[in-house]
C-alpha cells in the first residue's frame, strides 16, 4: 500500500521567493476575497496588530504564493514575525524561514 502525501505537502511552493515579492499594503483596510476569508472576518485595520496578525496568519496558512505577494507586506511581516512565528503551525514557520533567510 502506498503512503498518503503529507497535508504540508507543498506549503513551501506557497512562500514566495523574497521578502521583495511582497507588496501588500502598510496602511489602510485590506478586504479578503471569499476563498480567503470564507469565515469571520473578511476586512483586516492594518493599523490595529491583532486583525494585522490575523490577516497575516489567515494569508500565511490558507493563501497561496500569490495571495502572500498581494497582501503580505515585506516591512510588516519583519516587524511582526517574532509574535506572528507563535501563532503559525510548525511547517509553515520552517517554510518561511527556510525560503526568507531574513525571518529566521
Amino acid at each position: 500500500m502506498s503512503e498518503l502525501p503529507s497535508r504540508w505537502e507543498g506549503v513551501a511552493h506557497r512562500v514566495p521567493d523574497s521578502l521583495a515579492d511582497l507588496r501588500g499594503p502598510a496602511t489602510g483596510v485590506v478586504s479578503l476575497p471569499v476563498h480567503l476569508a470564507w469565515s469571520g472576518l473578511t476586512e483586516f485595520d492594518l493599523g490595529n496588530r491583532l486583525l494585522r496578525m490575523s490577516l497575516y496568519r489567515t494569508i500565511i496558512t490558507g493563501g497561496g504564493r500569490e495571495d502572500a505577494e498581494a497582501y503580505l507586506n515585506a516591512g510588516i511581516l519583519l516587524a511582526d514575525w517574532p509574535l506572528l512565528r507563535r501563532g503559525i503551525g510548525p511547517s509553515y514557520r520552517r517554510a518561511w524561514e527556510g525560503k526568507i533567510s531574513a525571518l529566521g
